[in-house]
């Protein structure tokens, strides 16, 4: 997406926004019936296109991430209109390169087991727009998609970590309203599911996308 992993950032960095460019792009495209892969907030964009515009996409497939990661970690969290994410822009855009890269190496771990994907995490944050990164790290934070998902019509494979498995009640809370859900959870590693357990991940996924 523009802004990140070195390319070139556009103005009006949203959640909202980039859907509509994938929405935009896939018809001006004439990619017809696509199978829509996200992995993080990739996953709830999927989400939102398939809400939206039901009748775009074959099938999604969402890895690791759920309508609303706020009300995870608090039950009673509302979206915010009219959102300011000016304090965390400006707070993000004042660090050094330096400062960024040290902040961004503290959470590394907690996304993934192999180590040797370590530094190509933390190059795509390094060559990302400091500014789209606030901006949609913000935006995306008050994302609820909770009851917008009861639009989708497509089939929907939901991969999630093996640390969801501990809160089940509470994941299948988030998406009990999409009835198409397909819920599966990883038995080991952590956020990058397709590098620390690839098995898990390309059975789950060849599967759904061979299904007709």
């Amino acid at each position: 997406m523009a802004g990140f992993a070195g390319v070139k950032p556009q103005p009006n960095a949203s959640f909202k926004n980039w859907e509509e460019a994938i929405a935009a792009y896939l018809k001006e495209n004439k990619i017809e019936k696509p199978i829509i892969i996200g992995h993080s907030m990739g996953g709830a964009l999927a989400l939102a296109i398939a809400a939206d515009y039901p009748d775009l996409a074959d099938r999604i497939v969402v890895v690791d991430a759920v309508p609303c990661l706020a009300a995870l970690m608090d039950a009673s969290f509302k979206s915010k209109e009219n959102n300011d994410c000016s304090p965390i822009v400006n707070q993000m855009s004042a660090l050094t390169d330096e400062q960024f890269a040290e902040n961004q190496k503290k959470y590394v771990d907690r996304l993934t087991t192999d180590v040797s994907k370590y530094d190509l995490l933390l190059s795509w944050s390094a060559k990302s727009d400091r500014k789209t990164f606030a901006e949609v790290y913000c935006d995306f934070a008050n994302t609820d998609l909770r009851e917008k998902i009861a639009a989708i019509k497509c089939p929907s494979l939901i991969l999630l970590e093996s640390y969801f498995s501990n809160i089940k009640p509470a994941i299948e809370e988030q998406y009990k309203n999409l009835k198409t859900a397909n819920l599966q959870y990883a038995t080991k590693g952590l956020h990058f599911i397709m590098y620390d357990d690839k098995e898990f991940y390309f059975k789950h996924l060849n599967n759904f996308i061979k299904v007709k």
